[in-house]
Formats: structure tokens, C-alpha cells, sequence
């Protein structure tokens, strides 16, 4: 069933399918709930499943204001509070992992499922910060050089070749929230989540790579790490029949 919610002025889409304990359903960026369908069909029957449009994705509306990780999961608590859920089980995938720590490490849940999540601020190269502070030199003087037109024009150009494919699709709201979301590091609430916790990752994963699911391991206390052989950033759907499995012997286990 597709529904409604105005947190903050924002109208956001969810829907609801099933009985049981319930799990919520967070999707990474650029993507929106029905990235999940797969995992809903298997776990349907079992439990009620609360899955979530963040507010600039899907049928929900965007923010009218620069968000960060805090104001997602505020509006997720303020969902849940809602919907009467007091300790759901969260299943994040990137960008829905970030939300998914932040709310776990201050809120009661009954499991914690991360997927190639977000949450560990990137290690960044010379040449990445050489780019980053060009191109905001260029964004200031180029308007009182060529004029705000033409300047307009080259940082456009500039952005599509170097910017990241989220970026470049993005509204100008959602790119000022992407730049705000992607460095917010997470590593200080990880060892507050008091949950058991499932982390499955792919190796081949390079957007979130390998390497913070292992260190999200060891920072998450009751956490176990599942790594899907030869599959990238979206391993669950890469790698179906490892998933299924290995989702369901975690719930079985947490039960």
C-alpha cells in the first residue's frame, strides 16, 4: 500500500506490505525504494515491510533546504514515531547505510542489515583535492573574467567531465545535499550500535569499497561480515541466491 507522510514540509512516499515484525527499507542514492523489490518478495510473507522514498528520490519530494545524514534520519525517527515503530530492523543500502547507522547507534532496533553501505569518509589523493580546490577558483574568478554566461557554460563543461555520475544528474539542491551527505563520516557512532548487525559487501565494490565494511566490522561490536565474491556496489542484487541466504540466517538467528 503506497502512503503519504509531511515531515518538515517535505512530503515523503512509502508504502507498507505484509505482517509481522517489521523491517524498513532504506536505498542508496539515486535510487529509490523500488530497488528492494527483490528482497520484498522473499521476505513478504514473513514480516511487514516499511520501504522508504528518501525526500529528493522517487515520489517524495525534495528538501527545500541543504540536508545532511541528521536531517534523513530525523525525518526516518519522525516516520517511525508515526507509524508507531519502536524497534524495527533496518536494512540500508549505501547512502541508506549512513541513515541506517545514525539511527541505529541512538535508537532501540532489533537487527541492523548494511549493504555496500556508506558511512566511512573516503581517503582522498593529492590530485583529488588539486581538482576540487580548481575548480572552486574557477568558480570564483571566471564571472569577473569572461562574464557569468560563459562562466556559466565552462564549469558546466568541467563539472560533466569530472563530477561523478550522481552528481552530474542531480539537481542544484541535491548536489549541494550529495556534497554535504558524502563527507560526513560516520566511524564515531558505529561503536553506539548495540544491534546485531549483517554487512554484506561486494569485493569488487569501489564505491564503498571492501575496506569499510571491514572496518565498519570491527568498529560495530555484535557485527559478522559477508563478502559476495566478484561483485561490486550492488552485491545483493548482483549476487541474489548469497543474499537470500544469508539475509534469512541472520534473521533466523536474531529471532
Amino acid at each position: 500500500m503506497d502512503m503519504r507522510y509531511t515531515y518538515d514540509g517535505i512530503e515523503l512516499a512509502y508504502s507498507i506490505e505484509g505482517q509481522g515484525d517489521t523491517i524498513v527499507l532504506l536505498h542508496g542514492w539515486g535510487c529509490d525504494r523500488n530497488i528492494w523489490r527483490p528482497t520484498v518478495e522473499f521476505l513478504g510473507n514473513s514480516y511487514r515491510i516499511i520501504a522508504v522514498d528518501f525526500a529528493g528520490f522517487g515520489q517524495s519530494q525534495e528538501p527545500n533546504k541543504v540536508w545532511g545524514v541528521e536531517e534523513y534520519t530525523r525525518s526516518i525517527e519522525a516516520l517511525m514515531q508515526e507509524l508507531g515503530v519502536e524497534s524495527p530492523i533496518l536494512f540500508g543500502h549505501s547512502f541508506g547505510g549512513r541513515v541506517s547507522l545514525l539511527y541505529a547507534s541512538r535508537n532501540r532496533c532489533s537487527g541492523v542489515v548494511l549493504t555496500d553501505a556508506a558511512g566511512v569518509r573516503p581517503k582522498r589523493s593529492f590530485s583529488y583535492y588539486r581538482k576540487v580546490y580548481t575548480y572552486k577558483l574557477m568558480k570564483h574568478l571566471l564571472p569577473l573574467l569572461i562574464g557569468q554566461h560563459k562562466a556559466q557554460m565552462l564549469l558546466e563543461q568541467r563539472r560533466a567531465k569530472s563530477g561523478s555520475s550522481d552528481y552530474n544528474r542531480a539537481s542544484q539542491m541535491m548536489r549541494a545535499i550529495l556534497s554535504k551527505c558524502v563527507n560526513e563520516d560516520l566511524c564515531h557512532v558505529m561503536p553506539k550500535i548495540e544491534a546485531s548487525t549483517l554487512l554484506f559487501w561486494g569485493d569488487r565494490d569501489t564505491a564503498t569499497p571492501l575496506s569499510d565494511g571491514q572496518k565498519m566490522e570491527r568498529l560495530i561490536a555484535n557485527s559478522m561480515l559477508v563478502v559476495a565474491e566478484g561483485c561490486g556496489h550492488f552485491a545483493m542484487l548482483e549476487n541474489p541466491e548469497l543474499w537470500q541466504k544469508s539475509v534469512e540466517n541472520f534473521l533466523k538467528m536474531n529471532r
